[in-house]
């Protein structure tokens, strides 16, 4: 029995009701997978030759196929980093007049392994909490700066280490007590933030971040493998349009 109606390979995935040719978008998806500090959509737009519209709807549409829950994070003897930034890029770019608040975003990281980053509305310890404890492995040894944020959270871990960032305190001397593997994945966050968006706006912080850990947790394998798993994810997704934001 057939269908009865036209069928193609873009069905049932990110791809689907797109105008856009299907080359097209594995270029697109190409540029993103392998820009460590990813792409705009204007460069996308005038390196495929599409509009600027559809470049800002399909890079969003490719942030949502490297969207994935990886599961908890660290374990047993393993170290898990937690801290906390805020992005958003130069003020002058936020907004022409009084610039729009940068936006905070929590960051979990174990050691060697997987990353974990998401948009919350504001750093309490209400907020960050169903962040750590559901996405952290409560064996895990959990290691942040001093912030009262973590205080309470921490003791439900196997172990809570801190380091005194307000004092100059970043590396104790002579153990592992850091939080430098998150500050760097906050770094090249922000400095896409500043180099290659711009902006990026509250309502969409949530795909950009999905977008920087599935790089970061791809970092040993091959653009072209990279590739391959972004495309692979975007089965069985389903993002609609809405008008473009300044990001």
């Amino acid at each position: 029995m057939t269908c009865r109606k036209r069928f193609t390979v873009t069905v049932s995935t990110v791809f689907a009701d797109s105008k856009i040719a299907l080359n097209k978008w594995l270029l697109g998806v190409r540029l993103m997978a392998g820009s460590k500090k990813s792409i705009s959509a204007h460069q996308v737009h005038r390196s495929l030759g599409i509009t600027y519209k559809s470049a800002w709807f399909m890079g969003h549409r490719i942030r949502e196929a490297m969207d994935i829950d990886g599961g908890p994070l660290g374990g047993a003897n393993f170290i898990v980093e937690a801290d906390s930034t805020f992005v958003g890029g130069k003020a002058k770019n936020r907004a022409t007049r009084s610039p729009a608040r940068k936006n905070p975003v929590v960051a979990l990281i174990k050691r060697d392994g997987r990353v974990a980053s998401k948009h919350v509305a504001n750093v309490t310890a209400a907020n960050v909490r169903p962040l750590i404890v559901g996405k952290i492995d409560r064996a895990s040894h959990l290691m942040t700066d001093e912030s009262m944020v973590f205080t309470g959270m921490g003791r439900e871990f196997s172990g809570h280490e801190t380091v005194n960032q307000g004092a100059g305190e970043y590396v104790r001397t002579g153990s592992s007590h850091h939080t430098n593997t998150v500050e760097n994945f906050f770094s090249i966050f922000k400095r896409s933030g500043i180099g290659t968006y711009h902006h990026m706006s509250e309502a969409h912080l949530g795909r950009y971040c999905a977008e920087f850990d599935f790089r970061y947790n791809t970092r040993k394998i091959t653009d072209a493998e990279r590739t391959d798993a972004a495309m692979m994810r975007g089965r069985g997704k389903r993002l609609t349009y809405r008008r473009p934001h300044a990001a």
